[in-house]
């Protein structure tokens, strides 16, 4: 497994902090579901030190503030909003995909039930709200950070929405899984960096071009999460050989396949894709009709795309130089990452 670089360990202590803060008068067991979940406690309720996720959005939130000048202590609050709003989403995504395992350990509902792991979701978007009532900002900078987030937990929706439906066509487009992802991954990684900008500057252009850089930054950082899911190295993913193929997923390398292949193998793809679970043969298949349109190739081509456009975008920005560093080793981290 690899290991983040500096900068996404840089907050890790304090974005922690915030989010048990949040948890820290709540003994519903409701809420030590959440702390399961985080990694604060196992399936006994005992403390320890689970698995924990890469914390990307909350860091980016932070960077952001601070990249205008502002005291990212300020911005703990929006940074611990988008995280518990990811996190939301993830639990109701390990539902709705039927996973049993994140962070290589059991998911919530593979614990406690589908119901309850839904209520615990539920739970986490809501304390998200609370999180942010609780920043120190003028109360039109709050309200605005508010709508701001409620705008991407939508958007977020109505892009799990379009990645399910996708599960039952055949007819998906490049175009289609763009505007997906966008929904699913890219507004709230742009709201992160977003609200972390509108807490610390009134730079409408700043907070703006914030948004686009994280825009792009998402796209990429789903992208590159396709081509591990197909190409990835078990040693380094956690996750098997193919993951996303045996799963069924219409991901971007499959979709472009689809959109690619000649007919006789679009036909393949659909009867392998509408059988039950894929096995090894049915795999390789899949791994011959990508090959044979340079699936991996144009992925990484695009991948790039949106790396440099997000690049252009930082390099506009009137920030913080030892910030713009930072942001340039997060670039280089998500577009070419291998875990």
């Amino acid at each position: 497994m690899g290991r983040l670089p500096e900068v996404f360990e840089r907050y890790q202590a304090d974005i922690t902090a915030a989010l048990k803060a949040i948890l820290k008068e709540r003994t519903s067991p409701l809420y030590d579901m959440l702390r399961y979940h985080f990694g604060w406690l196992d399936e006994k309720g005992r403390a320890c030190h689970g698995p924990s996720g890469k914390a990307v959005r909350p860091t980016l939130c932070l960077l952001a503030n601070q990249a205008v000048g502002g005291d990212y202590r300020k911005a703990l609050p929006a940074a611990a909003a988008v995280e518990l709003v990811h996190n939301f989403s993830l639990v109701h995504d390990d539902i709705q995909d039927d996973d049993r395992e994140r962070r290589h350990q059991p998911t919530v509902w593979a614990v406690w039930g589908k119901p309850q792991a839904i209520n615990a979701g539920t739970a986490m978007r809501l304390l998200a709200d609370e999180a942010v009532a609780s920043l120190d900002v003028p109360t039109e900078k709050r309200y605005r950070v508010q709508q701001l987030l409620d705008a991407a937990t939508l958007r977020l929706v109505e892009g799990q929405y379009l990645d399910i439906s996708f599960e039952s066509c055949f007819d998906v487009t490049t175009e289609d899984y763009m505007a997906m992802i966008g929904g699913k991954t890219a507004a709230l990684m742009a709201c992160s960096l977003q609200v972390g900008a509108e807490v610390g500057t009134d730079d409408c252009r700043v907070i703006d071009g914030m948004r686009e850089f994280g825009w792009d930054l998402g796209l990429a950082f789903q992208m590159r999460d396709d081509i591990l899911g197909v190409w990835g190295r078990p040693q380094e993913t956690g996750k098997p050989a193919g993951s996303d193929i045996r799963r069924r997923k219409k991901t971007l390398p499959v979709v472009y396949g689809f959109e690619k292949a000649a007919v006789t193998l679009q036909r393949d793809m659909i009867k392998i894709y509408s059988n039950g679970a894929l096995d090894d043969g049915a795999v390789r298949s899949v791994f011959d009709v990508l090959d044979s349109v340079g699936a991996r190739t144009e992925v990484e081509k695009m991948t790039a795309q949106h790396i440099d456009r997000a690049r252009i975008t930082l390099a506009a920005l009137p920030i913080e130089p030892a910030v713009r560093q930072d942001f340039e080793t997060v670039l280089e981290f998500l577009g070419e990452r291998t875990f």
